[in-house]
């Protein structure tokens, strides 16, 4: 299967919120798009983003994507990549392009000169964990917690 991958482009934005929302029914979590393009587009297109995207095409439409943000770990006292979101619909899955995505973050990120990859999944996402260990991932088990301000 033939596909690509490439940034994401403020015309896209429509496109990212769609997805953001099928990722967000697949795990099972609300998604309001009130709002989302204006503030995507603040955050991916500012003069310094605070975050990045890639998207994943095959003949010309988007099956996916990747958002990442950089963060700072006292504990290793280094820059990280945290990989957000990574998203294919699900008829694209088992082809290898989600390794694929991963691959080139860890690129984006030995660029950048970061430690590591850092990444979560739900615990009943037990495909995605298998996957994530089947290239390589390593688990720590935590607690997530929000708060809402």
């Amino acid at each position: 299967m033939e596909y690509r991958i490439r940034t994401c482009e403020e015309r896209d934005l429509p496109v990212l919120i769609d997805l953001c929302a099928k990722h967000a029914a697949y795990e099972k979590a609300d998604f309001d798009p009130q709002d989302k393009e204006i503030l995507l587009k603040a955050a991916l297109f500012a003069e310094k983003p605070s975050l990045y995207c890639l998207f994943v095409e095959i003949d010309e439409n988007v099956v996916g994507y990747a958002s990442y943000t950089f963060d700072y770990s006292t504990w290793s006292a280094a820059t990280f990549l945290h990989l957000d979101c990574l998203f294919l619909d699900e008829c694209y899955r088992g082809f290898g392009i989600g390794e694929a995505m991963l691959l080139h973050i860890k690129e984006i990120a030995k660029v950048k000169g970061c430690c590591n990859v850092q990444w979560q999944t739900p615990v009943f996402n037990e495909r995605a964990i298998k996957f994530y260990k089947r290239i390589g991932g390593q688990s720590k088990d935590k607690v997530r917690f929000t708060m809402t301000v």
